[in-house]
């Protein structure tokens, strides 16, 4: 069986659920996932997964990772968040090959952390580019060995983000991330002050690949989107099974019917299956498609990477619905604090809320399907 096809071993995936299941009210206070748990998440391939072979990666395909993410979400939805960003190893191919290679010929496992917005201000010095300002946004920057800040080099012009990549060590991280959704992403500020990129160290963000491998040639930003929605549906599934579970087992207090017993919660818990798995099965249907088309004929087509970025939005939008639904068949104890179903439906609401995958990716995937211009980037 080759790389690309051999599945994470299924007791060390269940055993890490198992402890971070155990574990998610200390990363709520931690504000963040901790080191040991990320060196899990290295142990099962998270961040080596799109890193090629020659490279001592695995080559999976979009729809594994997104699977292999979607059960890590099923334990917690910011350990899938901050596990979701293996991805990055995809549009750090826009980085010099040279410069690829020394990243992950050294270590595949390599965790990288990008905060992107707002673009700031670089100057060019002997040995590259200095890089000084402050990015939010950072998700995930307490575990990572890399970290890349989004610039803008004078006398150039992209739609696309312009990054460059440095050691974490140079910059600082301020721990001003305090939610009440994916709380334990860490997606704090950071600063650079007057630190130098070499120039083969900065790359654009969805720009075009230096390696020809299959899936540096896959749509990036519907990829990017892609693996954020999978979260919500994995917290999706979280709630649902916690509402099963408890429904079937819990007599009523007051000698009424157990909730399993009672019509609306039958009625509610088939709807919002069906709403999860609905998203779900077109979610990795139109993944499954693009990823053919894409080692079949070197491309997607214009139809189907319009569809991708649909799927994304809906899995997203559908998979918080869901889980709204199953907090409100919960009853009055989900209102309690840190009850699960509060969490989840609170999670899932806020992966519905990022930029990719928000309300506003409706609408440009609206005017792409009506030949209306569209923002950079989309679809």
């Amino acid at each position: 069986m080759s790389a690309s096809t051999t599945p994470v071993a299924a007791t060390t995936l269940d055993s890490l659920k198992a402890e971070i299941r155990a574990r998610r009210n200390d990363f709520q206070a931690l504000r963040h996932i901790p080191m040991d748990i990320v060196r899990k998440f290295q142990e099962v391939g998270v961040y080596r997964a799109f890193v090629p072979t020659r490279f001592g990666g695995d080559a999976r395909s979009p729809a594994e990772f997104c699977r292999l993410i979607e059960e890590i979400s099923t334990a917690d939805a910011s350990a899938g968040w901050v596990a979701s960003f293996g991805v990055s190893t995809t549009y750090l191919a826009a980085l010099p090959k040279d410069t690829y290679a020394a990243i992950y010929g050294t270590d595949p496992d390599t965790v990288f952390a990008g905060a992107m917005y707002p673009p700031q201000a670089t100057r060019k010095v002997a040995g590259g580019l200095e890089l000084s300002g402050r990015w939010p946004w950072c998700s995930g920057v307490m575990g990572a060995s890399l970290v890349g800040a989004g610039i803008k080099v004078d006398g150039e012009s992209s739609p696309l983000p312009r990054t460059a990549v440095t050691p974490r060590a140079n910059v600082t991280v301020h721990e001003t991330w305090d939610t009440i959704g994916l709380r334990a992403t860490g997606s704090h500020e950071v600063t650079a002050d007057r630190v130098v990129v070499p120039e083969d160290w900065v790359f654009i963000r969805g720009g075009a690949p230096s390696m020809d491998d299959a899936i540096f040639r896959y749509p990036a930003m519907a990829l990017a989107a892609q693996v954020l929605a999978v979260v919500a549906l994995g917290t999706a599934r979280a709630a649902l099974d916690w509402l099963r579970d408890d429904a079937v087992g819990r007599a009523s207090i007051t000698g009424a019917p157990s909730p399993a017993e009672r019509g609306y919660v039958q009625t509610g818990f088939a709807r919002a299956e069906g709403l999860l798995l609905g998203a779900r099965a077109a979610f990795y249907d139109a993944i499954e498609q693009g990823w053919e088309q894409m080692l079949t004929k070197g491309e997607v087509d214009r139809a189907t990477l319009i569809r991708l970025r649909q799927v994304a939005s809906k899995a997203a939008e559908d998979g918080a619905e869901a889980a709204r639904l199953a907090f409100v068949l919960g009853g009055s104890d989900s209102m309690n604090s840190s009850h699960p179903l509060g969490r989840c439906m609170i999670d899932a609401a806020c992966v519905a809320q990022h930029a990719f995958i928000g309300a506003g990716s409706w609408q440009m995937a609206g005017a792409v399907l009506l030949n209306q211009p569209a923002a950079p980037g989309f679809p």
